[in-house]
């Protein structure tokens, strides 16, 4: 096979603050932010690579002036700009229907505000998904979810989050489906509809990989890297591999804390690979990037989207999730 499939590329421009909320720290309250040192590191790598993808953004982080002028620089680089949420919670799937479409409605306001863009795209906090969401996003007539993360692996990462955190037990019943459960393992690795009340509304998953449901987005790539980068690579390659065999055109996902090393924040060191040096971190980031791009062509979701559904028809579900029925 010599044909280049699509790939679709998005950053979860998680700041500071989400991180520290959701570890259970008191230090998020004041909104503490690394965008003036990271964004530009981010749009540098990109443009070194003439990559344009699509930034999910935090509502919190677009209300403030003080982030404008970084969050604008993204559109101006020619990125696409998406909806992560206004506060960044990832039990938002508790949220009622109401309490979902208030935090919709902040979250694009302050977005617009920064950006002047109207996001078209979604994607829940800590993978969290509900079919309340679903339906707000439908609504609003939004083009895209792509929350859903079919990864095998979920309760693991969560364990060790947990392990790594200052919980209460209380917060933890709170993030119980932090990373999504193991029955989004289930779930379908390629893009779908879900079936709604209203109408219908794409998702598009982040891609794990194809039959065994393993990550493969770059925040895992970095986490085996420091333990062998060539078990690392080899791990990318049999990815890519999967992927072409199933003609599976992979979604993948990036963090703020690819880009950063132990020499830049102290605070966040609880995050895997937080003791790797940002030089290195960097290396590998563009290591990994040169295999992917041998045999697939990078996009924003956005693009994507418009593309897959010009050519495919697409599978329905209907949505279902345990904890509808505790919110109902």
């Amino acid at each position: 096979m010599t044909d280049k499939l699509r790939m679709s590329l998005s950053l979860d421009l998680d700041n500071k603050w989400s991180y520290l909320k959701t570890h259970g720290s008191d230090k998020w309250v004041d909104f503490p932010s690394y965008f003036d040192s990271v964004v530009p590191r981010i749009i540098d790598f990109l443009a070194q690579r003439d990559l344009k993808i699509t930034f999910f953004i935090v509502g919190q982080d677009a209300a403030p002036p003080k982030n404008h002028a970084s969050l604008r620089q993204l559109v101006e680089a020619g990125h696409e700009i998406g909806n992560h949420s206004f506060n960044h919670e990832p039990w938002l799937h508790l949220y009622s229907k109401e309490q979902i479409e208030a935090e919709m409605e902040k979250a694009e306001a302050a977005i617009r505000e920064a950006t002047g863009v109207r996001v078209r795209g979604f994607r829940g906090p800590g993978f969290s998904l509900s079919t309340n969401t679903l339906e707000v996003l439908q609504e609003r007539e939004y083009d895209y979810d792509c929350t859903a993360f079919p990864n095998a692996l979920n309760p693991l990462a969560r364990a060790y989050f947990f392990a790594k955190s200052n919980l209460t037990a209380e917060q933890k019943k709170q993030r119980k489906a932090l990373f999504g459960t193991f029955s989004d393992a289930l779930r379908p690795v390629k893009p779908y509809q879900w079936q709604l009340k209203s109408g219908t509304l794409t998702e598009l998953p982040v891609t794990t990989m194809p039959i065994f449901k393993i990550p493969i987005h770059f925040s895992y790539l970095v986490y085996l890297a420091g333990y062998s980068p060539a078990l690392a690579k080899f791990y990318t390659r049999v990815a890519i591999t999967m992927c072409r065999l199933t003609r599976t055109e992979p979604s993948l996902l990036l963090h703020p804390l690819d880009f950063m090393g132990h020499e830049d924040d102290e605070d966040l060191k609880f995050f895997p690979a937080m003791n790797m040096a940002t030089d290195k971190k960097i290396a590998l980031m563009h290591d990994f990037f040169d295999l992917l791009e041998k045999h697939f062509h990078p996009m924003p979701i956005g693009e994507y989207v418009a593309e897959m559904r010009s050519r495919e028809s697409l599978n329905q579900f209907e949505p279902r999730f345990a904890h509808d029925i505790a919110v109902d």
